[in-house]
């Protein structure tokens, strides 16, 4: 199975009215876990990558050929798209473009509007001809993800005429606009900004983005996905997993060492959560 863009898959999602789970790969063992998770769950499935994971990993090249490497070995039969999460630049977008990436975000969200519509507009007439999809943001979304850490004082809600006037200039495929969500864990419950939510999509007409997915209750989830919210990002959830998967192991077996006796376990702790999520976020058997 190619890899696609999110365009058609998040248009679907949006019409059906569930959302598709963007995954974030860290190693080798996610990025198994959520390709097996989504072939057995039959669900659409995004793979983000941020920068910090792509050098981590070897860079954007080698997760492409390593992803397109698994599909074939796995037989993936399900829409699998490979999504730069935050990119930081348009030359950073460009960058995984031509690694083979079918799809960005350029977060120009610490830009004044201007300098934000500018830079994605840019991104986006590159990637189009390509046949890229592009997310873009607007707002700060709280919390740390890689070095982009934002504290809650600095987290913003995205304001609705600016989203409207940047899709509309832009032509983006889908816009994460910043509504109460942040990434990481949650201190106290997420407050999510609904209205805005609601009043955002109206205005734009594309699919919306949550980011910061784990530990939203799932009637908030469910809420979100009625208002147009189509694609989710999650990463904390399935790291806690693995990581106390790996905990697991040695506490019990303190005399293991060899790798795949405790990440092997982890694999398949990463593969249970994001099935969970996929079945809540409604995308299971909709490939």
């Amino acid at each position: 199975m190619p890899l696609v863009s999110m365009t058609a898959m998040l248009n679907k999602a949006v019409q059906e009215k569930y959302a598709v789970g963007q995954f974030n790969i860290n190693n080798l063992e996610f990025t198994q876990a959520i390709l097996q998770a989504a072939e057995e769950e039959q669900s659409p499935v995004i793979l983000g990558v941020s920068e910090g994971a792509a050098r981590y990993m070897g860079g954007f090249k080698l997760i492409v050929g390593l992803v397109k490497s698994l599909i074939e070995e796995y037989k993936i039969t399900v829409d699998v798209a490979i999504h730069l999460d935050h990119g930081s630049s348009f030359e950073k977008c460009v960058e995984a473009i031509h690694a083979g990436f079918t799809s960005v975000m350029i977060d120009g969200s610490h830009h004044p509007l201007e300098e934000n519509i500018a830079i994605t507009k840019k991104v986006v007439e590159v990637a189009h001809v390509l046949g890229v999809s592009v997310e873009a943001e607007l707002g700060r979304i709280g919390g740390q993800e890689d070095d982009l850490v934002v504290d809650d004082a600095e987290a913003m809600y995205a304001i609705p005429a600016e989203c409207d006037r940047l899709a509309k200039e832009t032509g983006v495929d889908c816009l994460a606009p910043a509504l109460g969500s942040v990434h990481g864990p949650y201190k106290g419950e997420p407050k999510l900004g609904f209205d805005r939510m609601e009043e955002v999509q109206k205005l734009t007409g594309l699919p919306l983005v949550l980011h910061g997915g784990t530990g939203i209750p799932t009637q908030h989830i469910r809420r979100a996905i009625s208002l147009g919210t189509a694609k989710i990002n999650v990463n904390t959830e399935n790291q806690i997993a693995s990581a106390a998967a790996v905990r697991k192991v040695l506490a019990e077996n303190p005399n293991v060492y060899d790798p795949r006796k405790y990440l092997g376990p982890a694999r398949e702790a990463i593969k249970d959560a994001v099935k969970g999520k996929m079945r809540e976020f409604g995308s299971s058997g909709k490939a």
